[in-house]
């Protein structure tokens, strides 16, 4: 698993995060994957604490990226990074939760670069996200 970049999977819902992660286990196995999904007692919301140490947890040097549901898990993926001491982490904007996820997770895979990872999830961009 090393050597790849990657992937942090945030939702207000622990069952939707595990969801998108059972889907990628179904073709990938060796991309480094973490959920921050709920709140820190385990309700519907999103923590920063979660998605910070989502991101510690994932991150093997190659950079990771952060892919999210709704408007306040952005917020707080946008908090996290600002509080990480890392450098490479990315966010993909206005990008659906699975497809991208999925997408990320396959070419995490192949080991291609985290800014190739990202050009190809701005394919996914959708306006009003």
């Amino acid at each position: 698993m090393a050597d790849k970049v990657g992937l942090v999977i945030i939702s207000h819902s622990k069952k939707i995060g595990e969801g998108v992660c059972d889907l990628i286990s179904q073709v990938i196995s060796d991309v480094p994957i973490a959920i921050a999904a709920g709140t820190d007692d385990g309700e519907i919301g999103t923590s920063m604490e979660l998605i910070g140490k989502a991101i510690e947890d994932v991150d093997q040097g190659k950079g990771v990226i952060l892919l999210y549901d709704l408007g306040s898990a952005k917020m707080n993926a946008e908090m996290a990074i600002e509080f990480s001491e890392r450098d490479q982490i990315k966010l993909a904007n206005h990008v659906p939760l699975v497809e991208g996820a999925y997408i990320a997770a396959v070419e995490a895979n192949m080991g291609y670069s985290l800014e190739k990872i990202m050009k190809s999830l701005t394919k996914l961009e959708l306006e009003d996200m």
